[in-house]
Formats: C-alpha cells, sequence, structure tokens
C-alpha cells in the first residue's frame, strides 16, 4: 500500500527533500573537538527533544484526563513509571546510533531474515498510522474548540501541515530542533498558567506517587493503567531517535563515542523529564478539576476543554488548554513523518521526499478519522483516541525486542554493549510490556 501511493505521489511536483531527511542529516551538526563541557552539551540538545514530543501527544492527553479523573492522584505513579520505562528504553536506542553509526531498522534489515524484517516493518508503520490517527484527532478537535469549525472540517484542516514540512526545505537540522523546542515550551508554559490557576493540593499530589492497595483493587484502575503504558512508550520512538542522534558528527573512536553517549544521555533524559512533567500536569489537573469535583466521568478531551471554565473561573484556562492541544499535535506530526523516513529507508532502503511520506501517512490517518467521526459522531472522538493507543501498545514488544537483543550482543556494540543490570531492566520492561498487553487482549475479548 505504501509503495502504491509513493508511486501515485511521483505524479505530483518534485520538490527537494526537507532537510530532516535522515540519510542527508547524518553528521551534520558539527561538534568541534576542544570545546567546553557546557558548549558541547548545548550541541548535542535535540534528539532527545524531538523524541520527547511523542510523550505528550494527544493520546496522552486523553488517557491522563480519563485517569485523573476517575482516580484523582491515585495513578501519579503510573505515569512515573511509564515514564522511567520510557527512559531507560530510548537511552538503549541513543546508544545503539552512536555506538553503530547505524539506526534500529538498518540492524533489523541486517538481521533477520526477509519475512521477520517485512513483519517489523509492517507493524512499525502500523503503529505511525495510529499515532498520527491520535494526531489528527488532536489537531482536528483543537481547531474546533479555537475556530468554532465542526470536527470533520477540522480533521480536513490537518491535510494542511503536508505544507509545513514544504515550508521547512532548506532550513536545517538544528531549525526543526529549535521548532521544536518553542512547540514544547508552549505546553509547557499553557500547563504551568493553568497549575497556577487551578492550585493543586500539593499533599494530595505526593500521595499520588504511592501506590495505593485501595485504588488498585478495582479493575478499572489496570486497564487504565495499561492505556496510560501504552500511551507513554511509543514504538516508532524507538526507531527515530536510533537514527537521529547521528545527526551530531562523532569520531569514530571508543573515546569520543563514550563522550558522545554520556552528553546524549543528558539530553535524554532532561528531554523526557519534561514530557513526564506535562503529562503528570494533566493528570492532576484533571484530578483538581475533575475528580475533586465530583466530575469522576471525564473521560473525553472535549468535555474536559467545556468544563474547564466554570470549574475554575477563568476563560484562560480552557484557551490555554486548546492552544496546548494545538502545540502537542502539531508538534507529533514533525516526529512522525521523520520516524517514518527512517522507516521506509531502513526496513526497504527506500528514498522518497519527506513530504510525500507526510502525504502516505497523513491520508492512511484521516481515512479512519473521518469516517469515525461522520459515523459515530463528535462524542467518537475519545474512543478513537484510546482505540489508537491499544494499538501503539501492541506493537510496542515488535520493537522493544530487537532493541534489547542487538544492544545485549557484542558483536554488534562491542564495549558498549548492555551490562547485565540494564540487560535484565530491559527485557523486564519487555515482560511488563507483554503481560499489559495480554490483559487488553483479555479485556477486550472478555
Amino acid at each position: 500500500m505504501f509503495q502504491a501511493l509513493a508511486r501515485l505521489t511521483r505524479r505530483l511536483p518534485q520538490t527537494a527533500t526537507a532537510p530532516f531527511c535522515p540519510s542527508e542529516v547524518h553528521g551534520t551538526v558539527d561538534i568541534r573537538p576542544g570545546l567546553p563541557v557546557f558548549r558541547r552539551l548545548l550541541l548535542f540538545v535535540g534528539p532527545g527533544l524531538l523524541v520527547s514530543v511523542g510523550y505528550m501527544d494527544p493520546g496522552n492527553w486523553a488517557t491522563d484526563i480519563e485517569g485523573g479523573s476517575s482516580f484523582g492522584f491515585a495513578m501519579l505513579w503510573v505515569v512515573v513509571l511509564a515514564s522511567l520505562m520510557a527512559i531507560v528504553l530510548q537511552l538503549l536506542a541513543m546508544r545503539l546510533g552512536i555506538a553503530t553509526q547505524q539506526d534500529l531498522a538498518q540492524h533489523c534489515r541486517a538481521r533477520y531474515p526477509p519475512p521477520v524484517r517485512r513483519g517489523l516493518w509492517i507493524l512499525a508503520e502500523l503503529a505511525i498510522i495510529a499515532c498520527d490517527l491520535a494526531e489528527v484527532l488532536g489537531t482536528a478537535l483543537a481547531f474546533h474548540l479555537l475556530l468554532g469549525v465542526s470536527l470533520t472540517a477540522g480533521i480536513l484542516l490537518t491535510a494542511l501541515d503536508t505544507f509545513i514540512v514544504l515550508g521547512l526545505k532548506g532550513q536545517g537540522f538544528r531549525r526543526v530542533e529549535a521548532i521544536m523546542l518553542g512547540l514544547v515550551g508552549t505546553i509547557a508554559i499553557c500547563f504551568l498558567v493553568e497549575m497556577l490557576l487551578v492550585q493543586p493540593p500539593i499533599r494530595a499530589v505526593l500521595g499520588g506517587l504511592i501506590p495505593q492497595p485501595r485504588e488498585m483493587a478495582k479493575p478499572e484502575f489496570w486497564y487504565l493503567a495499561v492505556g496510560v503504558i501504552g500511551a507513554t512508550v511509543m514504538p516508532h520512538n524507538l526507531y527515530l531517535h536510533s537514527s537521529i542522534v547521528q545527526t551530531r558528527a562523532v569520531r569514530d573512536d571508543e573515546s569520543s563515542k563514550r563522550d558522545a553517549i554520556r552528553l546524549l544521555r543528558w539530553d535524554t533524559i532532561g528531554s523526557l523529564a519534561i514530557a513526564l512533567v506535562i503529562n503528570a500536569a494533566i493528570m492532576v489537573l484533571a484530578a483538581s478539576a475533575f475528580h475533586a469535583t465530583g466530575h469522576t466521568e471525564v473521560a473525553d478531551i472535549q468535555d474536559a476543554y467545556h468544563l474547564l471554565d466554570p470549574l475554575v473561573g477563568s476563560g484562560l484556562a480552557a484557551l490555554l488548554f486548546g492552544v496546548a492541544l494545538l502545540a502537542a499535535g502539531q508538534s507529533s506530526t514533525f516526529t512522525g513523518t521523520i520516524a517514518a523516513q527512517v522507516l521506509m529507508e531502513g526496513f526497504l532502503r527506500l528514498d522518497i521526499p519527506c513530504w510525500k511520506r507526510r502525504f502516505i501517512t497523513r491520508f492512511c490517518a484521516l481515512v479512519p478519522a473521518l469516517i469515525g467521526v461522520v459515523w459515530f459522531g463528535d462524542h467518537a472522538l475519545g474512543k478513537l483516541l484510546v482505540a489508537s493507543q491499544v494499538v501503539l501498545s501492541l506493537q510496542l514488544p515488535f520493537a522493544i525486542w530487537p532493541l534489547v537483543a542487538i544492544t545485549s550482543d557484542r558483536a554488534q556494540m562491542g564495549v558498549f554493549v548492555n551490562s547485565a543490570w540494564v540487560r535484565r531492566t530491559a527485557w523486564l520492561i519487555f515482560g511488563v510490556v507483554c503481560a499489559a498487553n495480554l490483559y487488553v487482549l483479555w479485556t477486550l475479548a472478555a
């Protein structure tokens, strides 16, 4: 299907590839030797930020809002646990890219027989489409809330982001990273102001970091916890991170690679810590504004937006909520485009312009989004968002397995191979995700 759509786009006017196509930007951010540590750290900051936007997309919003409204602060520890799992996996992906100068998709192509690697590619593509579906729905809802257009019109407007990709032609990879920083900063500022308006009880927030057996005894708690994990740990981000770290020019010797891994570790942990704070803020906002006031059934982003005004007493809260949602949808759109390009180049060795790849992915997401909203109505949006996160969760083990296996292979990683405790921790995460998925499947089949 992807190759057929790619052939169709060849009839469209040809344009130079966008600046963030993976094969064109590796080694383009030069790190001159002899620079002070702080200056070098600033040059290495960026890949983690691009990855982090996938951890605060509209799909995360849906699970965080439902978790906060249903269980108050009791699910905060789940957000923290899921974020820590994500940090471990992203650090493995980062180290793979620096140590071997190849991304996860390229390793999968070289390591596995054709049927296996084709299966891994298809599953990863499905994950990107599921993520893009959440971005379409979230951005469409932001247009609906801020501009007053219908959800159907909002979905059609999201198709225009292909022109944004075209507009970035020739701007350079660091410019793209700067744009992501601006969007993430917009989200963070919006929620900071909303926290000041809501004024959550600090003691209750800290209490939510400790598991509460009474809430954990409820079956619906675990179903929602699985949704939080699926929304937080993104499978395509593992492929993406292993590729974009190679934008930094690192010499091919052990000392230089160790230095790069050390600096990129700070970039990864710091960026994902920001995503953790934002996700926690969404849940705290829902717990403070909805659960504490008796609105325990708020499971839709649209309901949350409309309820903020009368509960908080300020129209600013709802406006900031809509602006942050728009920024979250757009920022995730950029990273989804780059991840899709990484997959096609790594698995298929197929190099097409990024704007064409954007067109293909967005087309595959627009169709189910339009069908869902037109067929089931506007209230189907929340269900579609949750469904997209379930699909992401089901694809995740198929990205974790090769990542852990390859980074634990000394023949591939050399001195940068996983230590025993890192290997055990990574396989434990794999087991937890698989158990969560089995629980979801069992619940759906029941």
